[in-house]
């Protein structure tokens, strides 16, 4: 019996509608193929042709080797049709019952199938880039809000969408601005002197951040930072006394490289007072109270590049610095209330 003869009959159904051929093991030439098949993988006439010269792309070892084990192979082809390209799925398998080794190729169109992929491919792709994109923004409005209110508050905002104001009773506050801003913002570039208040009060914030402070707010040249809420801190006169020293140290090195002088006023004070947030449209973290008027009071009595703080605060910082007293100053809304100069960190 002939090759062609073996794969005729009961074992080839010659209607069959898919893409069907039947090829030797040994030689991979068809001996077998349907209309579809014959119109998909078109022959060259050559007599020596085997199936890897009508399908591109196949490794015919490879599908030998796997089909004498038994085991079936697959292959997916790119066919043109005109203008069209069509993705099939090209399956291998060794013809049972035939006399001579046979392997039937059976394509099926799966362009269908691919172009559902792509599109869930591209959709799942989609959406990762609106997912990182989505949270992108909530960190940068997270950012925003945490240069703005202290992360616990903002959390609570964040969870509950809204905040309850909070007492607290022992905290120390620093109140600082610059002397002669006014006439500065006047006589100079704008542009300039914006830029480099800027930068020195980013060195300020980075300065508070060490010591686990929290700078509130700034206004116009002004900056105020807390210590000890809103998370408690049985040290906070010391670590805001310490930030205070720093913030000198820098502005006296920044004016020794710079052509323009820097020089500040800074009041510190200790005691109660309310944090809260305030407003609806533009959120604002807020604190009130004693310590925030004392500190502003102290403030006003201070000399350009010196650290003025209440006697409250100096008890409070114990012997960790040297303190210069300055008098007694009449402070509206406190009385006479003995002020010092804040020198310098009392050594080890």
């Amino acid at each position: 019996m002939s090759k062609t003869e073996g794969v005729t009959g009961d074992l080839v159904a010659k209607n069959v509608k898919t893409p069907l051929a039947c090829a030797d093991l040994d030689s991979w030439q068809v001996v077998y193929e349907n209309a579809r098949f014959f119109q998909l993988f078109p022959s060259t006439g050559d007599e020596e042709e085997t199936l890897a010269d009508r399908v591109e792309g196949l490794d015919l070892d490879k599908i030998t080797t796997r089909l004498e084990k038994g085991r079936p192979f697959s292959q997916e082809v790119q066919v043109k049709s005109g203008a069209r390209t069509s993705t099939f799925k090209i399956q291998f398998s060794k013809l049972e019952g035939a006399d001579e080794a046979v392997a039937v190729v059976e394509c099926m169109d799966i362009s269908k199938q691919k172009e559902a992929e792509y599109m869930l491919d591209s959709y799942s792709k989609m959406s990762e880039k609106n997912a990182r994109e989505l949270q992108r923004e909530k960190d940068r409005v997270e950012k925003l809000l945490l240069n703005v209110m202290p992360r616990s508050v903002y959390e609570e905002l964040r969870d509950y969408g809204t905040t309850t104001p909070q007492k607290f009773d022992s905290v120390s506050v620093l109140m600082l601005d610059f002397a002669g801003f006014t006439e500065m913002a006047i006589s100079k570039d704008a542009g300039s002197v914006v830029a480099e208040l800027n930068d020195i009060f980013s060195a300020f914030d980075r300065i508070v951040e060490l010591f686990n402070c929290e700078r509130i707010k700034t206004i116009g040249d002004a900056y105020v930072a807390v210590c000890g809420l809103p998370d408690p801190n049985p040290d906070h006169a010391q670590s805001l006394a310490r930030v205070a020293l720093r913030m000198r140290r820098y502005l006296e090195k920044r004016n020794q490289s710079h052509p323009t002088t820097w020089s500040f006023r800074i009041g510190l004070a200790t005691g109660q007072l309310v944090g809260s947030m305030v407003g609806i449209q533009k959120y604002v973290y807020d604190i009130f109270g004693p310590a925030v008027n004392l500190a502003a009071r102290v403030e006003e009595v201070c000399e350009p590049m010196t650290i003025t703080v209440s006697e409250s605060f100096r008890d409070e910082s114990g012997h960790a610095f040297v303190f210069k007293p300055l008098g007694e100053f009449e402070l509206k809304g406190f009385g006479d209330i003995e002020c010092y100069t804040l020198e310098f960190e009392a050594p080890n």
